[in-house]
């Protein structure tokens, strides 16, 4: 059974999330502070982390931090809770290691549907799907859905699990130009009205610096001027 947990302190949204997640058939566990969730997530292992950001004494981006740094836990899915809607603030929150940011209040249709979108994302609960392909490549640049490695030449490349999923589906689908609005619903299940393309952008950037040789003059993930990102050679 999938295991999520829920970092929370206030005690009535998390009731209310337990029970919605629950009755979708998933084990759901609680912690009331960043300390308890940091034991928690070692004991259980979860699938996925519904954390909340503003919190006493350790809060949402230092629990975040932690469990990105542990090695069994940094390929988790984190679903950041917050009070703030700015997009600078949705930035910062995946900058910090998030793969989705939600914002209070909530509809909790929303929060399924989030929740979903990010295990399946991470093949955490997909029972019954075809097997992963062995690898992916372009050039010097190569991603194993297995073991989720990514090598530049012989340089392991660490990803965010957001950049990984992107990186993927641009190797997925060499040679096709995707806008930003396509690459929000395809790659990370974004509503089609999103206007969260800035995080596109944002997202892009940071996976540039990464895997690109010169970050300035991408020579994998190049921008198509007024029409979004490719990857591989046009056919």
């Amino acid at each position: 059974m999938t295991r999520i947990l829920i970092i929370d302190d206030e005690q009535d949204l998390v009731w209310a999330i337990r029970y919605a997640l629950a009755d979708e058939g998933y084990d759901v566990l609680t912690a009331g502070n960043g300390a308890e969730g940091i034991a928690v997530a070692y004991q259980s292992q979860p699938d996925l982390v519904i954390l909340d950001i503003v919190m006493p004494h350790l809060d949402g981006i230092q629990v975040c931090h932690t469990l990105r740094r542990d090695q069994k836990l940094s390929t988790v899915p984190i679903l950041f809770l917050t009070k703030r809607s700015s997009i600078e603030d949705r930035i910062n929150g995946l900058n910090d290691g998030a793969d989705d940011y939600l914002v209070k209040p909530f509809d909790f249709g929303e929060l399924k549907a989030r929740v979903s979108a990010l295990l399946r994302r991470s093949g955490r609960n997909r029972p019954g799907t075809a097997p992963l392909i062995s690898q992916l490549a372009y050039l010097d640049l190569c991603l194993d859905p297995r073991t989720h490695k990514v090598n530049v030449g012989s340089r392991d490349v660490l990803l965010t699990p957001a950049e990984f999923d992107l990186l993927r589906h641009m190797l997925t689908h060499q040679g096709q130009v995707f806008s930003s609005e396509e690459l929000l619903t395809q790659v990370w299940h974004y509503p089609h009205d999103s206007k969260d393309q800035g995080l596109v952008r944002w997202h892009v950037m940071n996976l540039r610096s990464k895997i690109e040789p010169d970050p300035s003059k991408p020579m994998y993930l190049r921008t198509v001027p007024r029409h979004g990102y490719i990857l591989g050679d046009t056919t």
